[in-house]
């Protein structure tokens, strides 16, 4: 009986693959799973009989409130053309520097994945913006869409990130759970602030990492751009693009301290922090004058649809996780990665590879309701830290993001960049920065107190 989740997980997988919407994928499968699993008599209908507290609970879920605030925090910025100014500004003040446009885009790429957490809208907003004019200064095709790729991906692990806050709805209830398996009945809590806080220093590591090979490629690599072209922009330095430069740098930053600030301060709640991310991004629309009854209606729209989309496919996921346990599913994987070789360190190492390629063909809050519920309460109780648990999942997910030939981010700069670019550059461009993401995500494996020595020291 136990076998039948297995093969209701990769028969969800195989449905989703077939394009079908994944909320109804996840559903759908696992109540005919269920169906077929009464008339069998294989599957207790009792354990449906907790779907709707589920759901209710989902629905007051604070925690969960601050995705709509995010994604309308987000939204609103893009709207605000906050991206295009700061590039702009950046790129001329870094237009003597050998690499300087592309150090502007890494740069921007991190400010704009503090402020708005999306790493869709983050990969076409740079895509848009720079990549025609990185082509234009003489920037290889694949040196400037892989360092595009890699940067709009920060979203997924720089706060405050929507990944970070799915992940840490899901791991609290994964981490109270394992602790009462081991019989620890006042459970510690694991919060999103908890993980905000261990972002931040791995994080900083892989914008560094970026940073280092972007300077490294354009000074000793002469293909990776033409210096004779990139140094047409050298001219349009001045004291004013100086001045353009910090009047475009100090609304994101001060939005950003508001936002993160305030959590890791602990002034706020995420939720309320996300409250006062999307008061100040809307202020900071209306006071750049780009805020109209038309911008209004399509951001708050486009808020709704993602809103909607991550609930339902959250639903959807109950429904799976219940009918995945009621097959005794949560069982078996424990039964197996306690009996796997290596130990603790065996099963982690499978999980992580896992999650890596399940990020092929599913995305983030997929993996993040349907997978990390399955496995996280395992992986806990084998005592692993729950922060860094979250954090290495999050960077897991980002490198999988980039990955020919199914990543995500791939798929979001083709869309926007030239015909005259190819498939094949930005496989061949964003291949090094996968590379630094491992390296990154080992680094984080052999050295976890670089994730939890900053929670430690704010929340003591």
């Amino acid at each position: 009986m136990e076998y039948l989740s297995i093969v209701m997980f990769v028969a969800v997988c195989l449905v989703l693959m077939a394009g079908y919407p994944v909320a109804y994928s996840l559903a759908g499968t696992s109540l005919v799973f269920a169906s077929i699993g009464i008339v069998t008599g294989h599957f207790d209908g009792a354990y449906l009989g907790a779907l709707p507290n589920r759901i209710y609970g989902i629905m007051i879920n604070q925690t969960l409130l601050a995705v709509p605030l995010f994604v309308l925090m987000g939204v609103m910025l893009e709207k605000s053309q906050v991206a295009e100014k700061l590039l702009t500004s950046m790129g001329q003040v870094m237009g003597q520097v050998k690499g300087g446009l592309a150090i502007a885009v890494v740069m921007v790429g991190m400010l704009l994945a503090a402020s708005t957490g999306i790493v869709g809208a983050t990969v076409v907003t740079m895509g848009l913006l720079s990549l025609p004019t990185m082509l234009k200064r003489g920037y290889s095709a694949s040196f400037a869409t892989g360092t595009i790729c890699a940067t709009g991906t920060l979203g997924q692990i720089i706060p405050p990130s929507i990944a970070l806050v799915l992940l840490g709805d899901v791991l609290s209830s994964a981490y109270q759970q394992a602790q009462v398996k081991m019989g620890i009945f006042s459970p510690d809590t694991v919060s999103v602030g908890d993980l905000f806080a261990g972002a931040i220093v791995p994080g900083l590591i892989l914008v560094s990492c970026y940073l280092l090979y972007v300077f490294l490629m354009s000074w000793l690599n002469p293909n990776t751009i033409n210096q004779a072209a990139a140094n047409e922009a050298a001219d349009e330095a001045s004291p004013l693009a100086k001045v353009a430069l910090l009047q475009a740098l100090i609304p994101p930053l001060m939005l950003i301290f508001a936002v993160l600030g305030s959590i890791l301060l602990g002034l706020a709640t995420p939720t309320e922090a996300a409250g006062v991310g999307a008061f100040g991004a809307t202020l900071l629309a209306f006071i750049q004058g780009k805020m109209s009854k038309q911008v209004m209606a399509d951001v708050v729209q486009t808020t709704l649809k993602i809103t909607c989309m991550v609930f339902m496919i959250l639903i959807g996921a109950s429904v799976f996780s219940l009918v995945f346990r009621g097959f005794g599913g949560e069982d078996l994987i424990h039964e197996l990665f306690n009996n796997m070789p290596g130990g603790a360190f065996g099963a982690m190492l499978v999980v992580m590879l896992v999650v890596f390629l399940l990020g092929f063909i599913l995305d983030f809050i997929e993996i993040t309701f349907v997978v990390v519920p399955i496995v996280g309460p395992v992986l806990l109780a084998m005592g692993f830290d729950p922060v860094w648990l979250g954090i290495m999942f999050a960077v897991n997910l980002q490198t999988s993001f980039l990955t020919p030939p199914f990543g995500f981010a791939l798929f979001y700069l083709r869309g926007v960049a030239p015909e005259s670019v190819a498939t094949k550059d930005i496989y061949r461009g964003v291949a090094p920065y996968i590379a630094i993401q491992l390296v990154v995500l080992m680094t984080l494996a052999i050295w976890p107190s670089l994730v939890t020595w900053l929670p430690d020291q704010i929340y003591k």
